[in-house]
């Protein structure tokens, strides 16, 4: 869904606490709630564009991802934070229905956790999986469709967990218990989960045979996974709604994907740069070459300068990796290195012998210091 900045849209600080970004989503939720602008669609939008925002920045987890990698960390592979494109109303009062409910007194009335009867909306629980990239795959980005092992709807019973429903006499229908404590400070009234129906307000009488009247099944199911180009090893991607079901309907969980990098055999990545250690003989260093290096989509030649140094490094630029949230592509860097032979012919050691004497080829004091510096370093 949204692109703008999450701690910009509950106009908040980076450094807020939980607690202010509870009260900042509280407020905005307030203004834009749909109860409260029947019918305009720029306030459903703001509303949802809110929720998306809590939902991120309220899970420490994922706001430490959004921190580090902005939207690509939390939503890249279902293109928003909480279920992107695919998020609905009912999936917010799902979520957070305490917030717009009557454990925060309410909004005078508004919907929120009221809706359907009153009980609690399920949530399915999450999925993790692990994907495997190659830098190629990193570089242009990848679709990948793995297989994974979860709960589903009931096909038989359609979720419902059978037939014939009747009202929990515990609860009235409600899916929660009310008590009232004393305390110190007087009675205080708490929610629990309803111990009779857990929660669901209603007691199936003629349970699904298929689902033992749970509404789920455990089956395999085939997902596919748009893996953005740039990401990074260890980043976490969120697939919104491709988690295990809930019973007997509700709100299925997310699919969060974890990326893993194959180190490739001849380059090495930093950050979005990639670096590659091109060892040249003497007289390729000395006479200069064309010298084919790799990149991610294949070889390209680079021209080494006659006389070129150890420890020079060639830069091309634009043959690196994308950054995940587009902001350009990093550089192919070039270190050159020379390889010193340790074991030469006759031949070859008459000819090193003969420029050793040749007063073209003695270094003077800052670049003998120069190089013998750079060699030091490089075994340290």
């Amino acid at each position: 869904m949204s692109k703008r900045d999450y701690y910009e849209i509950l106009e908040v600080s980076k450094s807020a606490s939980a607690d202010e970004i509870k009260k900042a989503y509280r407020k905005k939720a307030i203004q834009y709630h749909p109860d409260k602008n029947p019918g305009d669609k720029a306030s459903e939008e703001k509303f949802k564009e809110a929720a998306e925002a809590y939902e991120v920045l309220s899970d420490d987890q994922k706001r430490q991802r959004y921190d580090q990698f902005g939207h690509a960390g939390v939503g890249g592979a279902s293109g928003g934070g909480f279920g992107g494109q695919n998020m609905n109303m009912e999936d917010i009062f799902s979520h957070f229905g305490d917030i717009f409910g009557g454990h925060f007194g309410g909004f005078g009335g508004f919907g929120g956790s009221q809706r359907g009867g009153g009980q609690r909306v399920r949530r399915g629980s999450d999925l993790r999986v692990k994907v495997k990239l190659n830098l190629a795959e990193v570089a242009s980005g990848v679709e990948k469709k793995i297989k994974v092992k979860k709960y589903v709807m009931c096909s038989h019973c359609n979720g419902a967990g059978g037939t014939n429903p009747t009202t929990c006499t515990t609860c009235n229908g409600q899916g929660r218990v009310m008590r009232v404590q004393n305390t110190i400070l007087g009675q205080m009234q708490t929610a629990s989960e309803c111990p009779t129906c857990n929660g669901d307000g209603k007691i199936i009488k003629d349970k699904c045979s298929h689902c033992s009247g749970e509404g789920i099944v455990r089956e395999d199911e085939v997902i596919n996974i748009n893996i953005p180009a740039g990401v990074m090893e260890g980043m976490q991607l969120s697939m919104s709604g491709k988690g295990n079901a809930a019973r007997r309907g509700g709100v299925n969980g997310d699919l969060l994907v974890l990326v893993e990098e194959d180190a490739h055999p001849e380059l090495i990545r930093d950050e979005n740069d990639l670096i590659y250690n091109l060892l040249l003989t003497v007289p390729q260093a000395t006479l200069g070459a064309q010298i084919e290096v790799p990149t991610v989509d294949g070889k390209v030649k680079v021209t080494i300068a006659p006389g070129t140094q150890p420890g020079k490094v060639l830069r091309l630029r634009g043959k690196g990796l994308p950054n995940v949230n587009r902001y350009g592509t990093g550089d192919l860097l070039v270190n050159i290195g020379v390889y010193i032979p340790e074991n030469l012919s006759k031949d070859e050691k008459a000819v090193m012998e003969k420029l050793s004497t040749s007063a073209n080829v003695k270094p003077n004091a800052s670049a003998s210091k120069n190089f013998f510096s750079h060699f030091r370093n490089m075994f340290e």
